[in-house]
């Protein structure tokens, strides 16, 4: 994948399908106190089932920008789960993913899955794949974090709505 801008600062190739105007209003409304309250009840449920009617082909938020299904395997239930993520595709052929949680104040539980049993899958744009996630820490994190900000700025926000450090993994295909 090509490293050039194309517009917001994100890759060619990486942004959402909609216009800029489009985006700016997501990314607005995606940042509101109601949004972050509302769509953790809504959104993730809806995107699975328009994963699911379209053949993992879509994702509702990948519209906006790219977004995967990650399935885990719970830490505590040792069932699998389902989760639509926003990510950033890597030019190695691996994912940058965020655990903002809405910016909620506590992680999301998808990222202590990943820290317990780090192998899962993930259905991107009509592919799956297993992969393998690694809990990025100092200077590769800031690394990623500058390039995820690029794609979706909003996680700045959610920094400080949570007053945490979002946790940031990169999903490797195995």
């Amino acid at each position: 994948m090509a490293d050039q801008s194309s517009g917001g600062g994100a890759p060619a190739g990486v942004t959402g399908r909609i216009s800029g105007a489009l985006r700016s209003f997501f990314q607005w409304l995606s940042g509101t106190d109601g949004f972050a309250w509302i769509a953790p009840k809504i959104v993730p449920h809806a995107d699975r089932l328009v994963y699911r009617l379209s053949g993992g082909r879509i994702l509702m938020g990948d519209q906006v920008i790219p977004h995967l299904l990650l399935t885990t395997t719970g830490s505590k239930s040792g069932e699998p789960r389902q989760t639509p993520l926003a990510c950033r595709p890597e030019p190695d052929g691996s994912f940058l993913v965020v655990g903002s949680n809405f910016g909620r104040e506590s992680h999301p539980a998808w990222t202590s899955n990943l820290i317990k049993t780090p192998v899962a899958k993930v259905g991107f744009r009509g592919r799956e794949m297993a992969v393998t996630a690694v809990l990025l820490q100092g200077a590769e994190r800031d690394d990623a974090w500058q390039r995820l900000l690029a794609n979706w700025p909003l996680y700045e926000r959610y920094t400080e709505k949570s007053g945490r450090e979002l946790r940031v993994f990169r999903l490797t295909p195995a």
